[in-house]
C-alpha cells in the first residue's frame, strides 16, 4: 500500500501540458519558464517542464533552486521572489537572474558580485495594479531605478516584468501589460540599451495569448499552474487544451461510524479560532481521514468518489459524510481528491504527504 497520505503526480501529463503551453506561446514569440514552486521544486516535475520545452526554471525559494541545480538540468534559473538581503551572497552564485524592485537591494547585489567576482542579471518588477511587488510606474521611481542600475558595475538590467492576479486578483489585460511595455521603453532610454525581456506574468496571461490580444513587446511568461494542473484559478477556468487529471491526493480512513450531524453541548471556537456551524441531517455515516489542515488546504480539495462530502478538518484529521457513498468502505480504505493550486502547494510542502511520481 505504501505510506499515506500521498499525492500522485502523473509526469507524462505535466510534460504534455508544458509542451502545449510552449507551443501556444511560441506562435506569439513568447518564451515560457516553468515555475516549480507549486510542487516545492520537485526534481522530477521540474525535469518534465524542461523536457516539455520550458526555456528556464523559476522558483521562489533559494533552497529549491539549490536542490534543482544539483540535478544538472543545464538550464537557467530565475529567483521569483524578491531577494532577501540575507540570501544575496547565495543568489549571485546560484541564480542566473532575479527579480528586483528596491534600489537598496540592487546595490547589495552589485556589492556581493564585486566581492565574489560575479556578474548578475536582474529583471525590474513593475506594479501595474495588483499591488504586490514592483516599482510604481511613475517617472520618479523609473528614473531612480535607472540611476541606480547605471551606477552598478556588475549588475545588468535584463528586462522588466510584472505580476498580476496573486494578491489583488487583478486580471492581466492589454492595457495593464502595455503599461509594462511603456515602462520598459522608458528604462531603455534612460539606460541607453535595449532590454531583452518583457515578462508579462504567468498562467493568467495565457488567455491573452489564446485570444491574440497580448501586447506587442511581451516576450516571456512564467507559468506554473497551467502546466501543473491545467487550470487558471484567477480566471476561474479549466484550460481546455490541457490535462486536468495530473494529480490525485489520497488519504486513508482511520475511523468509521454513525454519529449525529450536529455536535452535542455548548459550542465555542474550534482549534483554529473559528466558530463552526452545522446543518442537522440526523444520524449519518461519518469517516475520519489521516490528513488535516497541517497537510493540505481544505478548500482546495474535491472528492473524486461520488457521495463523499467534506465536513471540515482539524490540524490532523479531515471529517467526511459518507452516508451517500455507493459501495463498501472499511478502515484503511483510500479516499481520493482532486487538488487546486493551493492544495497542491500545501501538500507538496508538507513533510507528512508522500509525493509519488508516476510516469503516466
Amino acid at each position: 500500500m505504501g505510506r499515506n497520505p500521498k499525492l500522485r503526480i502523473r509526469l507524462s501529463k505535466v510534460q504534455d501540458n508544458a509542451s502545449k503551453v510552449v507551443d501556444l506561446c511560441k506562435g506569439s514569440k513568447i518564451e515560457v519558464g516553468g515555475v516549480a514552486k507549486g510542487v516545492c521544486g520537485n526534481v522530477s516535475v521540474a525535469r518534465a517542464m524542461v523536457d516539455g520545452g520550458c526555456s528556464f526554471l523559476a522558483d521562489s525559494r533559494i533552497q529549491n533552486i539549490i536542490n534543482l541545480k544539483k540535478e544538472n538540468l543545464n538550464i537557467p534559473f530565475m529567483l521569483l521572489r524578491l531577494p532577501m538581503p540575507s540570501e544575496i551572497d547565495e543568489i549571485v552564485s546560484l541564480v542566473n537572474f532575479s527579480l528586483v524592485s528596491m534600489t537598496e537591494v540592487v546595490k547589495l547585489i552589485d556589492e556581493a558580485c564585486r566581492i565574489q567576482n560575479f556578474y548578475h542579471d536582474v529583471i525590474v518588477m513593475v506594479d501595474v495594479g495588483d499591488l504586490r511587488e514592483g516599482i510604481w510606474p511613475s517617472e520618479s521611481e523609473i528614473e531612480n531605478m535607472a540611476k541606480t542600475l547605471k551606477g552598478c558595475q556588475r549588475v545588468r538590467c535584463m528586462g522588466v516584468g510584472t505580476n498580476v492576479g496573486c494578491f489583488g486578483g487583478v486580471l492581466p489585460s492589454p492595457e495593464n501589460l502595455d503599461k509594462l511595455v511603456q515602462v520598459g521603453r522608458e528604462l531603455e532610454e534612460l539606460l541607453g540599451y535595449k532590454l531583452e525581456i518583457y515578462s508579462g506574468g504567468g498562467t493568467s496571461s495565457l488567455a491573452l495569448v489564446e485570444k491574440g490580444i497580448m501586447p506587442l513587446g511581451i516576450n516571456q511568461l512564467r507559468v506554473g499552474e497551467a502546466i501543473l494542473l491545467g487550470s487558471d484559478v484567477t480566471g476561474r477556468r479549466s484550460i481546455p487544451y490541457l490535462h486536468r487529471d495530473t494529480m490525485v491526493l489520497e488519504a486513508e480512513v482511520i475511523e468509521l461510524g454513525r454519529k449525529p450531524s450536529v455536535p452535542i453541548g455548548a459550542v465555542g471556537a474550534d482549534a483554529f479560532g473559528n466558530v463552526p456551524t452545522f446543518v442537522d441531517k440526523g444520524v449519518r455515516l461519518r469517516g475520519i481521514l489521516a490528513i488535516g489542515k497541517q497537510d493540505v488546504r481544505l478548500e482546495g480539495i474535491s472528492p473524486l468518489q461520488e457521495g463523499v462530502y467534506v465536513l471540515g478538518a482539524s490540524s490532523d484529521h479531515i471529517i467526511l459524510d459518507l452516508e451517500e457513498l455507493a459501495g463498501e468502505i472499511t478502515i484503511g480504505s483510500t479516499i481520493s481528491f482532486k487538488v487546486d493550486y493551493g492544495a497542491m502547494l500545501a501538500a507538496t510542502t508538507s513533510p507528512y504527504v508522500k509525493v509519488v511520481i508516476e510516469e503516466r
